[in-house]
Formats: C-alpha cells, sequence, structure tokens
C-alpha cells in the first residue's frame, strides 16, 4: 500500500469522528400544531406544549399600568409593528412570569374569537410563545435559525433570568439582543422575568468595580446587558389591599365561600412573612382544596 493511500485512509477516518462528534444540525419544526413550545438546547429540538398554565389578565391585580404596558407592546408586534424586548424585573411573587403567559393567552384568544366570529383581520399571525430555560441561552443562535425560517411570530420566553460570577452566557444573550450582522428576527420577541434589574448580582457587580484594571469598562460590559431591553417592567412588592383584591378576585372568579376570607388571607400571609400575588395564589388553592373546589385553570 502506497503513502499516499495510507495518508488518504487516515484523514478519510479522521473527517469521519469529527463528523461524529460535531453537533447535529438544528432540525425544522411544525408549528401549526400548537400555540406554546418548549426549546430543549441539547437536542436543539423543540417540544410542542398543548396547553399552557395562565392565569386570566383580568385575575392580575395590583399591576395595572405592568399589564398595558406589555399588552400594548405585545399586540403591536402581533400587528407587525415594531416593538421592544421586555425585561419583567422586580419583586419575587408579583406575577412578572404570569403575566407574560397571561397576554399571551389573551391575544390567542382574541384571535380565535375573531376567527369564529369571522370577524378576523387578514395580516401577520398571532405570536407563538417559546420558553427557553435558563441553562440553554447558549443555544439561542440555533433556536433563532429556525424561528426566523417561520413565517409564524413568536415570543421567546426566559423565566427566572440572571447570571452569576464567571458565567460568560451572557455575552451570547447580548449578541443575540441585538441582532449582530445578521440584525434580529423580525418574527422574534424576547421577554425576560429577572429579580435582578440588571440581570447580575450586586455583589459580582461591584467585585468588578474594584478589582478590575478598568473598572468603569468591566461594570458597563455587565449591565449593559439589561440595555439590549427596550422595556424594562417593574415590579414592587403589594399593599395590603392590592394583596386582598388579588384574593377576592381569586375566590369570586372560582366560586369559593368568601366568609372571612379576608382575614384568614392575612393570617396565611403572615405566617408566609410576605404579601404577593404568589402568596395570594397558594392561600386560595388551600382554601378551594377545603371547600372541596376543583381550580379549572
Amino acid at each position: 500500500m502506497s503513502f499516499q493511500h495510507k495518508l488518504l485512509q487516515q484523514m478519510t477516518s479522521i473527517g469521519q469522528s469529527l463528523e461524529r462528534l460535531s453537533p447535529n444540525p438544528p432540525r425544522s419544526h411544525n408549528f401549526s400544531n400548537a400555540t406554546a413550545f418548549l426549546w430543549h438546547g441539547d437536542s436543539l429540538t423543540f417540544t410542542d406544549i398543548k396547553q399552557v398554565w395562565a392565569i386570566p389578565l383580568t385575575l392580575l391585580k395590583g399591576i395595572s399600568s405592568q399589564k398595558q404596558t406589555l399588552l400594548d407592546n405585545t399586540k403591536r408586534f402581533s400587528e407587525g409593528y415594531p416593538a421592544n424586548n421586555a425585561l419583567l424585573w422586580g419583586a419575587r411573587g408579583m406575577g412578572k412570569s404570569s403575566l407574560v403567559k397571561a397576554v399571551h393567552a389573551e391575544l390567542q384568544n382574541n384571535t380565535a374569537g375573531a376567527k369564529k366570529s369571522g370577524t378576523a383581520k387578514a395580516g401577520f399571525p398571532c405570536p407563538k410563545l417559546v420558553e427557553i430555560h435558563r441553562e440553554d441561552i447558549e443555544s439561542l443562535p440555533a433556536c433563532l435559525s429556525i424561528l426566523k425560517k417561520s413565517a409564524d411570530r413568536f415570543i421567546l420566553y426566559c423565566d427566572d433570568l440572571s447570571f452569576d460570577d464567571a458565567d460568560t452566557s451572557y455575552k451570547s444573550l447580548k449578541a443575540v439582543l441585538e441582532g449582530g450582522l445578521e440584525g434580529k428576527p423580525e418574527n422574534v420577541l424576547f421577554y425576560a422575568t429577572s429579580n435582578r434589574r440588571h440581570l447580575m448580582p450586586r455583589d459580582m457587580i461591584e467585585n468588578e468595580r474594584s478589582t478590575a484594571i478598568h473598572p468603569s469598562e468591566s461594570v458597563e460590559e455587565k449591565v449593559s446587558l439589561s440595555d439590549r431591553f427596550g422595556l424594562w417592567i417593574g415590579f414592587h412588592n403589594c399593599s395590603q389591599q392590592d394583596y386582598l383584591d388579588m384574593v377576592q378576585g381569586y375566590a369570586r372568579y372560582f366560586g369559593l365561600d368568601t366568609e372571612n376570607i379576608g382575614a384568614d388571607a392575612i393570617e396565611w400571609a403572615a405566617t408566609r412573612g410576605a404579601r404577593s400575588g404568589r402568596v395570594g395564589w397558594q392561600f386560595i388553592q388551600d382554601k378551594a382544596g377545603k371547600q372541596k373546589k376543583r381550580l379549572p385553570l
């Protein structure tokens, strides 16, 4: 066997090994079977979500301005007009994640109702919801490469987004939000929720300020991630009256017995050491269970 033939065999073997090691290219997906999907970064695939757990928009109390801001932004996007990526940040349990899902459900229901009544207008499709987990952020470019080929419009949603020390995946997100040379796909909007306004822990930012050679530049690189979101929607701790409005709204909607419900709800919040929409919902679940009522959501 000649030297050239042996060399060709070795090169072929190396090439085959590299092909086996390389990740599979992302596959296309049929988005007509559902209105919501879950992205899997390891396999670069989507899973259809047949039913999204969403609280009706009217039941979200104490966040009226936040509701209107996100709803208006999403409506503009669904109608083909310019809209901003949104960061919903602030107090725990005050409806950040619930609002994203409720706005999506509201638009889907409105579209379905218009089609049923024959009043639907031709134009852009109602956005579909795609959830991406925090640990899959680095696979965002692959996800977008599939979504941008679709005729549908998408809200790409990441819940509880934040970054810790030594985590550099935020750099990938920065590039994606700006779109790079290709530009952000026109049919994709990015919504994220976080307890942190700048998506970074304060001590991480302060550490950069104190140890970096050019502290202002290091800090700017990290806080500039939030600047990529055109909308900052803040959520704050609720008052006792807002908390009671939430509880009473849930109780009326689900037909629960409301006798002494205010006093019971206050006692429940005291045992949890907090008042929020999440605490109110947990109280309603407890109340419904005791009254042998189902919560059809």
